[in-house]
């Protein structure tokens, strides 16, 4: 007889994995239809929406476990139109040197396996801009101190100073959306 609280956990378990994705391809995806069905402000020619995509739990699987093997990124899914991308990473005991902040990127980030420590806002202190929209700071006075499980996610705003240390291990995945912020 299968354990009904432990078929529970695991499709809780399920559901907390994948909804960051499903919602990363959604909303582009959900975009680019309303282009295509002619709903776009400004009477813009519509355009073609790129195909989708499916992240099955054994792609994920193999994945994370050629990245545990030698951890670094796996860029899962980027698209042009709004710009998005979807990076899987695997990092042991690393840390930020400096926080980062972007004009016009966002960030979700999505623990899968491990912990890491997030600073994330206050006031960024001695800037400096590496590129158009991308600026480093070596603090950020004022800024929260989070510890992320697995499970935890992480929603960071374009402007927000943050940085990342990694004491052990985590597996992670991090969704970054792009564009100008118009009301």
């Amino acid at each position: 007889m299968v354990n009904f609280r432990m078929a529970q956990d695991q499709t809780r378990r399920n559901f907390l994995r994948t909804v960051p994705l499903a919602a990363a391809v959604s909303l582009p995806l959900a975009e680019q239809f309303l282009f295509a069905s002619g709903t776009t402000s400004g009477g813009a020619q519509a355009a073609t929406p790129e195909p989708f995509q499916l992240f099955t739990s054994g792609k994920l699987a193999e994945a994370v476990k050629t990245l545990q093997a030698k951890p670094g990124n796996d860029n899962l899914y980027a698209a042009k139109m709004p710009p998005t991308t979807i990076v899987l990473t695997v990092e042991e005991k690393k840390s930020g040197k400096e926080f980062e902040y972007h004009e016009g990127r966002d960030h979700i980030f999505q623990i899968l396996e491990g912990s890491t420590i997030y600073e994330v806002g206050g006031t960024p202190k001695d800037a400096r801009n590496t590129k158009p929209g991308e600026w480093l700071a070596p603090t950020s006075e004022g800024a929260t101190t989070l510890t992320l499980h697995k499970g935890d996610m992480l929603v960071i705003p374009r402007g927000t100073p943050h940085r990342r240390n990694t004491e052990a291990s985590v597996t992670l995945i991090l969704i970054s959306t792009e564009g100008s912020a118009k009301g």
